[in-house]
């Protein structure tokens, strides 16, 4: 604890500071008179307390017998129970009862979310000084004769306590809030245990560590930390009273519980009795700080009594704070009555006299006794200055909340008149409108500039304040050029980097927002120049991303901005490279969402390279996947909006220096592929599919540039992706050796392809996608000729070998199932390349029907590779007998016996013992089968057989059909 002066010393103040006013109007202790009526009629006058409400003193009334405490307990037997409390507020809450609230409350920002704000900001290393044995005890009553002595008893408790010494100990902050987290539930318990005065001896003490300031640092959070435990006495209290006064509504005789919006008359005269016995115990303490706050705690009991005490209450509760000396005690003092206040009533002239009282001792907090005892405590003024704004917030908050413009002028212009003021006017930033501020930014500016020669506040500060406010108001000032001028020659003049870094944010936000980008331009310039010099930057890079993230994400023109000769140097200041990464990042990011226009400017894409490039860096063997991809996404993005129109060899050379700067991501690479085989049909439909020789070695260019950059990607599954989608666009740009060469190479790549790939942390079978690609590839194969030097259906013979070295996954798939799916496929295009003409062509290229005519050692050649493929089928066919997948086997045996049916001669014995083995094995298990299914396939046959009509071809249908039908 500190020396008494930090609490009741006497503030000097000029002559008529605080005119003499006469309390006795509305202190609760005053005397009144009252007629007491006798029983022989006379009438005798004595003099007790009381609130001017027409009551008697409860404690002078017990010396008559009558002891409040006493009664208490023994109506603590006949009190509700909470659930049913709890039910019976319910009911009357449903039956409409509303809470009142008071519309201030509702209008300012809630204390707790402050709360957390102040207890993380104001921490301190040092040793802390906290009450240790003071709640030893308990609420025994010792057997007393009389009423009297009981009453007197338990006042001795309260005084002795009071005045009892009590051991220090120097404690860590964390150990300090433990224990006061401690004292919170023993003061709870203390209540639930019904021992009140034990509650009330918590409470006491709690606050009377309010005036300990030996570290001064630490008292706003400590000021948090009590007052919490004071706020929950004071509901303790409350919900006390309120159980007990149990209100009779009119026509009924049971009591049920106040509803929340009652009135004072609702309320029963012995629970008013109690309310008034709270407030002369708290009357009763001796020391004027935690007298105070003890009351402030249950000042919403008031509304037990009258509907018109809490004004004077808070005004007299005001007048008060006047007794405590030190100034940051006092201050936060009349921050926790304007808090507690909000909550009772709307009427702010309690607000307005602790403003007006706080104007007269401002002097105070610069005292030369004061300066010692900071330096004391090695404080600099400064931060010292730093512990009064969340009080003066709060307080200039609910002053300036419903306020006219008028009245807060002349708050401002009392603000103005001080001396040292910085302050005082940084709270009527913060706190005031941010329109109201706007309109007189020219006359703060002004007081901010006069400011810099008085002593504490931080003109950084103010002007990072002003500008903050500018950048939330709705209107700009009318002498807007004159305000920017006038504040970057302020924010320029400051020569600590630390200080102009936290000047220039808010402003820099502002500029960028509201003025163009020659103003930006000067804030990069005065950026570089305060921070460039000696490596300064080094010690504030979180305050330096801050300024470039508000310019970058406020710019109305960003590859404006990217092109300004200062942006790119301020941009190497970062050469710490997380934190370049993390500022190129969100530079990418803003493009990536804002810009929809595409770019071909050199200097703005040489920007956007040098940033993606750090990006791309930033990659290794650590970074995780989700990184990765959203580095590869905005590089993408990037990629796709530089366009240099028709100038095509311009965008080719722009994809090879990407394709050289970008190293490490997939997705880049594969973007890159997508977008060189874009640029390849846009070359053929501009020249309508007819290449010149120009256009013919252009797209050959492409088409190089994707079969070399397909082997960088690591995926295989991406490469085999790509592979296909470029040869079926050198294909169609008639490169046929290109072609080739991209197929081959997806071909060569289907053993290496994993049979098994993680999804959701989940192993996966790459079945599904092996059947789909080699789909596709069939589908492209097709219309694919031959190669003079490779021989009959080479790549068709290269896909048979591969899926030999396959690989699968015998646990998560059916490699049989796969396997035949996928023959059933080359039986497909086998199929379709025996046609005299193919359904589909690619203009200006001559595919095999052509090529060939039908040859019949072509189709031998179709034959032979049919032959191989059904026997592979016939032989996993039977391995899935083995493994006793029989109606997976007899469906796909069902699929075959269709191809055969429709696509081979059955006029042939083999073709035909083929298709009857097919149909018995099929209706071996069909109970396993849709019947549905099986019915189809007949009527298909028939059809066909019905459309050969009486040829050797429809006669061996019909003796198919016979079979078929005697199977079913």
């Amino acid at each position: 604890m500190t020396t008494d002066w930090h609490c009741i010393e006497k503030v000097p103040l000029e002559v008529n500071a605080f005119a003499r006013e006469d309390a006795s109007e509305i202190h609760p202790l005053r005397q009144m008179t009252v007629t007491v009526l006798e029983s022989k009629g006379t009438r005798r006058e004595k003099s007790s307390g009381g609130t001017g409400l027409g009551m008697l003193d409860p404690l002078s009334q017990a010396f008559d017998g009558s002891d409040p405490l006493s009664q208490f307990a023994r109506q603590a037997s006949l009190e509700v129970d909470p659930l049913s409390q709890i039910a019976a507020e319910y009911e009357l809450s449903s039956s409409g009862g509303k809470k009142m609230d008071s519309p201030l409350e509702e209008a300012i920002e809630p204390w707790s979310s402050r709360r957390s704000a102040i207890l993380s900001k104001y921490t301190t290393a040092e040793r802390l000084s906290i009450v240790t044995s003071f709640v030893s005890g308990s609420e025994s009553i010792k057997a007393q004769t009389t009423m009297t002595e009981k009453v007197k008893h338990r006042l001795e408790q309260l005084d002795d306590f009071a005045d009892g010494s009590y051991h220090m100990q120097d404690v860590t902050q964390q150990e300090y809030v433990s224990r006061i987290e401690q004292l919170n539930q023993e003061l709870v318990q203390a209540w639930n245990n019904d021992h009140r005065v034990t509650a009330l001896k918590i409470a006491i003490q709690c606050s009377k560590l309010l005036a300990d300031t030996s570290v001064m640092q630490f008292y706003p959070s400590q000021f948090v930390l009590i007052t919490d435990i004071l706020d929950i006495f004071g509901k303790l209290v409350y919900d006390r009273l309120k159980v007990k006064a149990g209100y009779i509504r009119p026509g009924s005789t049971n009591p049920t519980a106040l509803p929340d919006n009652f009135t004072p008359d609702m309320v029963p005269e012995m629970a008013k009795e109690t309310c008034l016995n709270w407030f002369y115990k708290i009357a009763s303490i001796r020391e004027l700080l935690p007298r105070f706050y003890v009351e402030a705690a249950i000042l919403k009991c008031y509304s037990f009594l009258t509907s018109t005490e809490f004004n004077l209450a808070l005004l007299r509760l005001t007048r008060i704070i006047r007794g405590i000396g030190d100034p940051l005690v006092s201050i936060y003092a009349r921050c926790y009555l304007c808090r507690v206040g909000m909550t009772v009533t709307s009427d702010r002239a309690y607000i307005s006299e602790n403003l007006t009282d706080l104007f007269t001792v401002y002097h105070t907090m610069f005292s030369p006794r004061l300066k010692n005892e900071l330096t004391r405590q090695r404080l600099e003024m400064p931060t010292y200055l730093s512990l009064y704004i969340p009080a003066l917030d709060w307080i200039m908050q609910g002053m300036a909340v419903h306020t006219p413009d008028a009245v807060l002028d002349q708050i401002l212009d009392k603000c103005l008149a001080q001396k040292n003021n910085g302050l005082l006017l940084n709270s009527v930033m913060t706190s005031f409108s941010c329109n109201f501020i706007s309109r007189r930014a020219v006359k703060l500016l002004l007081a901010i500039s006069d400011n810099s020669l008085s002593e504490g506040f931080p003109q950084a500060q103010l002007l990072r304040a002003l500008g903050s406010c500018l950048v939330m108001a709705t209107t700009l000032p009318e002498e807007r050029q004159q305000v920017w001028a006038d504040a970057m020659r302020l924010i320029g003049e400051i020569k600590l980097p630390g200080q102009f870094i936290l000047a220039l944010e808010s402003w820099a936000e502002l500029t960028s927002t509201a003025y163009n980008l020659s103003h930006v331009a000067a804030i990069l310039e005065d950026l570089l120049m305060h921070m460039g010099q000696n490596r300064v930057f080094e010690q504030h890079y979180g305050e330096l991303q801050a300024v470039v993230d508000k310019i970058v994400f406020n710019s109305k023109d960003l590859e404006g901005l990217l092109t300004l000769d200062n942006f790119m140097p301020v941009l190497d200041l970062f050469q710490k490279e997380s934190v370049k990464l993390d500022v190129c990042r969100n530079i990418m990011m803003v493009y990536r969402d804002k810009i929809e226009a595409k770019t071909n400017d050199p200097v703005t894409t040489n920007a956007l390279m040098y940033i993606c490039r750090v990006l791309n860096d930033s990659v290794n063997a650590l970074t995780v996947d989700d990184e990765r991809r959203q580095i590869g996404g905005l590089i993408s993005h990037m990629i796709k909006q530089v366009d240099f129109g028709r100038d095509f060899e311009s965008q080719l050379a722009f994809y090879v220096d990407a394709r050289a700067a970008f190293l490490n991501l997939d997705v880049v690479y594969a973007t890159l592929i997508h977008c060189v085989n874009n640029l390849a049909m846009e070359t053929r439909r501009m020249i309508r599919g007819q290449h010149s020789k120009k256009t013919a070695a252009f797209v050959r260019a492409c088409a190089a540039y994707c079969f070399i950059t397909i082997p960088s990607i690591v995926a295989v599954a991406t490469r085999m992706d790509l592979y296909l989608v470029s040869a079926s666009v050198a294909l169609q740009n008639l490169c046929l050796g290109q072609a080739d060469s991209c197929l081959e190479a997806a071909i060569e790549l289907l053993p290496d392809l994993p049979a098994v790939v993680e999804v959701d942390g989940k192993p996966k079978s790459n079945e599904a996608y092996l059947i789909s690609y080699v789909g596709s590839l069939l589908s492209t194969l097709i219309v694919v000729p031959d190669s003079p030097d490779r021989g009959v259906l080479f790549l068709l013979r290269l896909l048979l070998d591969k899926l030999n070295l396959y690989q699968f996954d015998e646990i998560h798939c059916q490699c049989e199932a796969t396997l035949i799916t996928i023959y059933l496929g080359i039986l497909d295009m086998l199929s379709t390349a025996a046609q005299d003409a193919y359904p589909y062509h690619i203009p200006g290229i001559v595919s095999n029907d052509e090529l060939y005519g039908s040859d019949p050692k072509f189709i031998a050649e179709i034959d032979g590779l049919s032959s191989k493929v059904a026997d592979k089928i016939l032989i996993n066919l039977k391995l899935l007998a083995d493994k006793g997948q029989l109606k997976v086997q007899s469906n796909l045996a069902l699929e075959l016996f269709t191809r055969i049916v429709r696509s081979t001669d059955i006029t042939r014995d083999k073709q035909f013992t083929l298709a009857v083995n097919l149909w018995n094995l099929v209706t071996k298990n069909k109970a396993l089968l849709d019947a549905k299914a099986l019915l189809a396939v007949l009527a298909i046959v028939e059809q066909t057989r019905t459309a050969q009509g009486n040829t050797v071809l429809g006669k061996r249908l019909e003796e198919l059909v016979m079979r078929m039908r005697n199977k079913l």
